[in-house]
């Protein structure tokens, strides 16, 4: 199975940050590029979302709301659940970026492809990953804030603050300034998304740096690491199957069903590693670990199901109370990463 080139430049980072930590004034100076480096990573989120689009999505509004459970609900319940692993099979720290993991929006882009691929509502895919990310930004602080307490590197109020100033109000201005920038945006899509990847590797190297320097390392073992890859592993096989198969119970078809499996299992890097970087500070490298496992995980699950999927006979399926007809997609949008 293929890893995302990403990954080895996220691995990099990592790696990087383990050799040559930021210290001292540079250290200081890494934290305010990197501040600056979220603030306009969810401009341009906010900047790329089409109001239009997420209205006309609402037009499927269970589906919507059946993605937005999984991420939120489902999701934060099985990683309370798993708080019966410590300390047996996890360690706090570990359990702690487990369950914030849990907490993050899902993703959009790997979401549309894998949906695509697989013949799945693509439509419905990006609707759902926008709305996702758009209710995260409020949600996911707010479910750390009650979950997470003080565990999560100092927690507080001010966390909350620096999230609406970092993350929320970036990408408010985003979306007021869309009318004008849009066209900007769609122009030069390839080189921001550079940038918002460039972003990304800048908030690890940062937090890494910071884990390093404050000795954080040296509370994993290569045994406690395996043991987070087979609880990553059962929690990723619940959702997927939780996602297929109550998608059906619920009465949805095919390529409905694609497009909750996809969107309501998955859980987004890039939105999780900036919030994880203004939530947890000197922890943040210990926290978003799990994400980063789990991120790489889902990718190449995904990859297998969505292959399988586009074998797949077509067959319509029979909603309850319904005739059998085959599934459309509802509008048409596309949405970048």
């Amino acid at each position: 199975m293929p890893v995302d080139p990403y990954i080895l430049l996220l691995l990099g980072t990592v790696g990087l940050a383990a050799l040559v930590p930021a210290r001292g004034t540079a250290a200081h100076a890494v934290s305010g590029a990197a501040t600056a480096a979220i603030a306009l990573l969810f401009f341009l989120y906010g900047a790329r979302l089409s109001t239009h689009e997420a209205l006309a999505g609402l037009k499927h509004w269970r589906l919507h709301v059946t993605v937005l459970a999984c991420t939120f609900l489902v999701f934060p319940l099985l990683g309370l659940a798993a708080r019966g692993l410590v300390p047996v099979l996890l360690t706090p720290g570990l359990y702690t970026g487990l369950l914030f993991l849990t907490l993050v929006p899902s993703t959009i882009q790997s979401s549309i492809a894998f949906t695509s691929l697989a013949r799945g509502n693509v439509p419905a895919a990006i609707c759902a990953g926008s709305f996702s990310s758009l209710v995260g930004i409020v949600l996911t602080p707010l479910l750390a804030a009650a979950l997470l307490g003080n565990s999560g590197g100092g927690f507080s109020a001010d966390s909350l603050l620096k999230i609406v100033l970092q993350l929320l109000v970036p990408f408010l201005a985003g979306q007021v300034l869309r009318r004008w920038i849009g066209g900007f945006i769609t122009r030069h899509k390839r080189v921001l998304g550079l940038v918002d990847r460039g972003s990304i590797l800048l908030v690890v190297y940062t937090a890494f740096s910071e884990g390093m320097v404050q000795g954080i390392w040296h509370q994993v073992s290569p045994a406690r690491l395996g043991a987070l890859l087979v609880v990553e592993a059962a929690l990723l096989a619940v959702m997927l199957a939780l996602t297929w198969y109550g998608g059906r119970a619920l009465g949805f078809g095919r390529e409905d069903r694609i497009a909750i499996q996809f969107a309501g299992s998955k859980k987004s890097l890039a939105s999780g590693l900036p919030m994880a970087g203004v939530l947890f500070g000197a922890h943040a490298s210990l926290a978003v670990l799990p994400l980063m496992l789990f991120h790489q995980m889902q990718l190449m699950v995904c990859a297998v199901i969505a292959r399988r999927r586009a074998r797949d006979p077509e067959r319509p399926e029979v909603s309850p109370g319904t005739a059998a007809a085959p599934e459309t997609a509802v509008g048409t949008a596309t949405h970048p990463g």
